[in-house]
């Protein structure tokens, strides 16, 4: 079995080349962070995670998460390991500085959390939720509950989750029952919570859990619905954890699974509540939230394909096994010498390298979006944004799953054995393409909550920035730039086509374009990791030209290339799936199935 060793050396050439980490330090409040600084906030975490997080992640699927009567208990070292998180101001890293945050570029902070993600996912769901709680309470809770309860957050010392699933609900928050009946300034909040992750645990002293609920006269379906702040303990007049709140962990699910990350049912039973914003816009206001996690886990699809692709090349050089097409003596090589292999291989490395990088420039127009002085910038990476977090969740989780499986591939029959550690990346990756939104939901956000909603203009500005690659590769000598131009051309075409095809059918036959989504969301991101990859090989021709660290750029520039070749030509079949529309799925009786 491998030891996870953070990829830095790819990270830093894509914040620096491909992200643009130094028009993000030209913002406001980044202005201090160079790259010296990065490298050093790098290498740190980097260190936290080989040291501290990827031993804990195979004891962690072994031993999981423990229910009591009392609470969750955390897996073993998982509690030591977390205020070593803690300690290292980690949690704060890209947090407001209002609150004890350090106020780092979101860019940045997506680094760190491949890692984490990467050396022991269950482990960084904690956190990962957290964040996202932190980003709801700033947005919409009055000053009071913010100055009670961020800054605990902000450092980690109290840990956040979300509450929106229900047993009869699922994904159709319409059907949320969970009521919510005014109590002075609180309100007492009741019913059943199915599916929290780090819903109760023994690492931290409170647990805040944002809860969706429904006031008394509120109207039906998600127009009805409010956001509460419920924490485990309520705070006494000095702002400590004191009473303990109705809300209990009555079970914790058996996973197929991220068993180190206790995914709770939690009971509530006229449990002290606050509201968050505006009653009756709980939904919106729990989307900030969403698009927070939305996000980080679609950097999960990437740290997982990372973490399993090390595995894998780890297992390529070690295995010795038959004799390969080059070697005509009679010892036996390394399996990393067949082509096969090879193929393999490179299909992880490649995807996850354009995941990652799609992940990362995502991120920078975050902090675009949130730092920018002019208006007009911060709404036009708003939309970037926006358009890119279902295509981020969406392909990379289902792409990290692909990857995940080649790796036990390579292994053969040892990768399918719990020993090699191969299989508990498989079985991790199979929850991201579910939870915060299924990969149909964010196909769906895509089609109809953004392409067709403004018909296609933000997309057509990414195309603009795509066809602007293309000229530059088209004035850019050598073969491996000229293949790669020619596999992204017919690609882009092809995005698109299928972008016109939906805004020309979204109104007229809606239902053929939720046939199609699947197909659009994947396309989408099949042709914009190719972009990224393009990009990155320009980098890389540039660096090489200069005499810059050859062996790896010219990997960079190899890898790129194969990508155009062997995943690019994808583009073309799911286009043709796109444009098959629904017609046929719908067809079928119901009996017929």
């Amino acid at each position: 079995m491998s030891s996870y060793t953070a990829p830095i050396r790819d990270m830093s050439f894509v914040i620096n080349e491909l992200a643009g980490l130094d028009a993000v330090t030209a913002l406001p409040g980044c202005e201090e962070v160079g790259a010296e600084l990065v490298e050093a906030v790098l290498e740190e975490a980097g260190k936290l995670a080989a040291s501290v997080l990827d031993p804990l992640n195979h004891a962690g699927d072994r031993n999981g998460a423990r229910w009591t009567e009392a609470g969750v208990i955390a897996a073993p070292g998982f509690k030591d390991a977390y205020w070593q998180f803690v300690e290292g101001g980690w949690n704060g890293l890209a947090c407001p500085v209002d609150y004890e945050g350090q106020g780092l570029p979101e860019l940045l902070g997506t680094a760190t959390h491949e890692m984490w993600n990467a050396a022991n996912m269950s482990f960084a769901l904690c956190p990962m939720l957290t964040l996202g709680a932190i980003e709801a309470i700033n947005h919409y809770a009055v000053d009071a509950l913010k100055d009670a309860y961020l800054p605990n957050m902000v450092s980690g010392r109290w840990t956040g989750t979300m509450n929106l699933t229900e047993p009869q609900a699922g994904s159709d928050l319409a059907a949320v029952r969970s009521k919510a009946v005014p109590d002075g300034d609180a309100y007492r909040i009741t019913g059943q919570k199915i599916f929290i992750t780090w819903g109760d645990h023994d690492m931290t002293e409170n647990v805040v859990h944002l809860v969706l609920a429904r006031l008394p006269d509120a109207p039906p379906g998600v127009k009805g619905i409010s956001l509460f702040l419920v924490p485990k303990f309520v705070l006494d007049a000095d702002g400590a954890p004191a009473t303990r709140n109705g809300v209990h962990c009555v079970s914790i699910e058996h996973k197929l699974g991220i068993h180190g990350s206790p995914t709770c049912v939690l009971a509530f039973e006229d449990a002290v509540g606050y509201l968050v914003g505006t009653a009756n816009k709980g939904l919106a206001h729990m989307f900030t939230m969403m698009n927070e996690a939305r996000l980080k886990v679609g950097l999960q699809g990437v740290a997982i394909a990372e973490r399993a692709y090390q595995q894998a090349r780890w297992y390529a050089n070690d295995r010795v096994q038959g004799r390969t097409v080059r070697d005509r003596g009679e010892a036996r090589s390394p399996i990393i010498g067949h082509p096969d292999v090879r193929r393999m291989l490179l299909t992880m490395k490649a995807q996850t390298e354009a995941m990652r990088a799609l992940a990362y420039t995502t991120a920078a127009q975050v902090d675009i979006a949130r730092r920018h002085p002019d208006e007009a910038e911060r709404r036009r990476a708003q939309a970037r944004v926006d358009l890119m977090i279902p295509i981020v969740k969406g392909w990379s989780t289902e792409t990290g799953q692909d990857v995940t499986s080649i790796g036990i591939q390579v292994h053969g029959g040892m990768g399918y054995v719990e020993e090699t550690g191969a299989a508990q990346y498989f079985r991790d990756a199979r929850i991201t393409t579910i939870y915060e939104g299924t990969t149909a939901i964010q196909a769906n956000d895509l089609v109809g909550r953004k392409l067709a909603h403004d018909r296609g203009s933000a997309m057509q500005a990414l195309l603009a920035d795509m066809r602007a690659t293309l000229a530059e590769l088209a004035d850019a000598p050598g073969d491996d730039l000229a293949a790669i131009r020619a596999g992204l051309a017919p690609a882009v075409d092809a995005l698109a086509e299928v972008t016109d095809w939906v805004v020309a059918n979204h109104e007229t036959d809606p239902a053929e374009v939720l046939g199609a989504a699947y197909n659009v969301l994947m396309l989408a991101g099949c042709v914009c990791g190719g972009w990224q990859m393009a990009r990155a090989a320009l980098a890389a021709t540039r660096k090489l030209v200069a005499g810059d660290d050859p062996a790896f750029h010219e990997a960079k520039l190899l890898t790129a290339r194969f990508y155009a070749e062997q995943i690019l030509p994808r583009a073309g079949a799911l286009l043709t799936g796109a444009k098959a529309g629904a017609r046929t799925l719908m067809a079928l009786a119901p009996e017929q199935f």
